[in-house]
């Protein structure tokens, strides 16, 4: 959660950009992490002058407007979303302290806060906030004015070797006019890198505007930007290296192009991530390789078990893949939702393989469920859209969709992309192991490629969708049934409209039905239904049917997803939305576009800001 910003600027060097505008340019593009409250530091003519508000970044604007601040070279931002206290202009960020001489952001828990305030205030520091940032700042105020003697990154390194917790900190100081000093551990934080000036972010969408260049960086390492470059060193103050990179998609990319909202603009981006994501697979023979999975091939044939670990969205893709895989590769694969896995003792061994979905590469959750995995001898695959994040970095390789950024809190792309990512491996997988000759593999591989094109005739044809959007905007809750594919399709129908229209939703296995959902059953209740292809699973497809019939004879509203062509269901449903025929797998790839769409446009008729949707942020960088 929360998002961050850094800049160092020679005036010389970059004279038309000012830190105050690099800093709230960079704030409005993180503001998906965090919208509880935004601040700003900025450092100029010998002392740090602070503006913070409670609500959106353009509160904050608002606040400057009235009280502006000084042009600078150097400054510091900050969107929260609350941990330690209420969203409040007193708990926003940064905190100054030490008589107005340091200025620190801050995302993530500290966990030992209550411990090190106490002792703080046996000193006789005293506290305006109910922040564990404060209580940081001040640690490091301390420090800086006792042990260190006046350097900043000394400082940084002491305090955060009495930190315990997850976070990322950026400090300036008066004492130190032409540097940030930046920590992070188990929280993101990249390096930008431009000419004559540096930049410090969450992710690269912090600095995106200025520069393609950035830099990685490790857990428990420390960075002091200037202008002219930057200097890495962990917490014990040994040198450190960090790996550069460049950012593949530019500023465009994390714009609306026109679009009401970043979430409609992204369900309308499916097709091309589909496609990006499929691309650059196949050598000149047709084989798929995926390069990034350096792991040995010995190693992957000897996996007798697959465990998909993910939070949300991302655990229903794995949900949907573990149909998948199993039916191409035969290997036996589990789900967990990450913030379980480590703390019910898994079976987890060197043959198990596990697979992290995860679109930020930060979930804090999956993350450190990666590393239990990892100590217990599995080899672990990441999943993920966000190059040079803590996942990828962590795991023993990555497999990377390319959906290109995903801004609103509600994901759409991310998660089609992830599932496209994960038949890729499942059919690698059988393809490295024999499970699956060679032409079979080219005919489901075919059939994928065919999807982006008919994903966007399920989008060029949305009307129908938007209108029922608007015939059930006073609905008071709304149930989805689906089978085998269709039920994870389902639960991802049900979370898109809890997170964004704040409605009761439920996402069911239709052959539950009749073991406890249908009593919910009432005269005008709408229900969602993702028929199975009659093409396929013959004997699903007559039970879903049933489903429709049984819940239609209570009074239900039934809004049935079906195949064109598929006359069975007309009879039975009061609305028909149509996707083109594919393959039972392929189905999820189909089916949950018109949920989101659905979902989309009952926020946007309820007045809700769809992209921003109370109590969540983007990225969860905590437990």
């Amino acid at each position: 959660m929360c998002g961050i910003v850094g800049y160092v600027g020679n005036p010389s060097v970059q004279p038309e950009h000012d830190a105050l505008e690099v800093v709230l340019e960079g704030l409005r593009r993180l503001e998906y992490r965090g919208y509880d409250s935004a601040g700003v530091a900025v450092y100029a003519d010998g002392q740090i002058a602070a503006r913070k508000k409670a609500g959106k970044v353009a509160a904050l604007e608002a606040e400057i407007e009235r009280s502006p601040l000084p042009a600078s070279q150097l400054g510091i931002g900050h969107t929260r979303w609350a941990t330690h206290g209420a969203p409040s202009d007193v708990n926003s960020h940064p905190h100054v302290v030490a008589g107005g001489k340091l200025a620190v952001v801050h995302n993530g828990i500290i966990e030992n806060f209550v411990e090190l305030r106490t002792e703080l205030q046996a000193k006789g520091y005293t506290f305006i906030s109910e922040t564990d940032t404060e209580v940081a700042a001040t640690l490091l105020a301390d420090t800086l004015e006792g042990e260190a003697a006046g350097n900043l990154s000394k400082a940084m390194q002491m305090t955060c070797q009495r930190l315990e917790g997850a976070f990322t900190i950026l400090a300036i100081s008066v004492d130190a006019p032409d540097r940030i000093v930046a920590a992070r551990l188990n929280s993101p934080l990249v390096i930008g890198v431009g000419e004559g000036e540096m930049f410090l972010g969450s992710d690269v969408s912090g600095f995106i505007d200025y520069t393609k260049q950035a830099v990685e960086m490790d857990n428990g390492q420390i960075v002091t930007i200037t202008a002219e470059g930057y200097d890495i060193v962990t917490f014990d103050g040994e040198p450190a290296q960090g790996k550069e990179f460049t950012i593949e998609w530019d500023a465009a990319a994390a714009k609306k192009d026109g679009f009401n909202s970043f979430m409609e603009k992204e369900i309308h981006d499916q097709p091309a991530a589909i496609r990006d994501t499929l691309m650059g697979r196949f050598d000149e023979n047709g084989k798929l390789t995926l390069d990034e999975l350096h792991i040995d091939e010995s190693i992957l044939r000897s996996v007798d078990k697959i465990i998909v670990i993910a939070c949300g969205t991302a655990a229903y893709a794995g949900q949907v893949a573990r149909y998948a895989i199993e039916h191409w590769c035969r290997i036996p694969t589990e789900v967990e939702l990450a913030h379980e896995f480590r703390y019910r003792d898994p079976i987890v061994n060197e043959k198990t393989l596990v697979v992290a979905l995860s679109q930020s590469g930060e979930t804090m959750d999956t993350l450190m469920a990666v590393r239990h995995a990892r100590e217990q001898g599995a080899k672990v695959i990441a999943i993920c859209n966000t190059y040079g994040s803590s996942i990828p970095r962590e795991a023993d390789a990555c497999l990377y969709t390319h959906a290109g950024p995903e801004i609103s809190v509600a994901s759409t792309k991310a998660f089609l992309a992830q599932i496209t990512a994960t038949y890729l491996l499942g059919l690698y997988l059988a393809q490295l192991r024999g499970n699956m000759f060679a032409d079979e593999i080219h005919s489901v591989i075919a059939e994928l490629q065919k999807i982006p094109e008919k994903v966007q005739d399920v989008i060029d044809n949305k009307a129908q969708v938007e209108q029922l959007s608007r015939d059930m905007v006073d609905a008071k809750s709304v149930l989805f049934l689906g089978r085998h594919v269709g039920f994870p399709v389902a639960l991802e129908g049900a979370l898109k409209l809890k997170e964004i229209a704040y409605l009761h939703a439920e996402g069911f296995a239709a052959g539950e039905l009749k073991h406890g959902p249908i009593a919910l059953i009432e005269e005008g209740q709408p229900v969602f239904v993702i028929v199975p292809s009659p093409r396929g699973r013959d004997s699903l497809h007559a039970k879903v049917v049933s489903n429709i019939q049984e819940i239609r004879a209570r009074g239900a509203i039934t809004i049935v997803i079906a195949e064109e062509g598929d006359d069975a269901v007309e009879q039975f449903a009061n609305h028909v939305i149509r996707i083109p025929q594919s393959p039972t797998l392929m189905q999820p790839l189909l089916a949950t576009v018109p949920l989101q769409i659905f979902a989309c446009g009952v926020a946007t008729e309820k007045g809700y800001d769809v992209d921003q949707p109370r109590n969540l942020a983007k990225s969860v960088t905590v437990e």
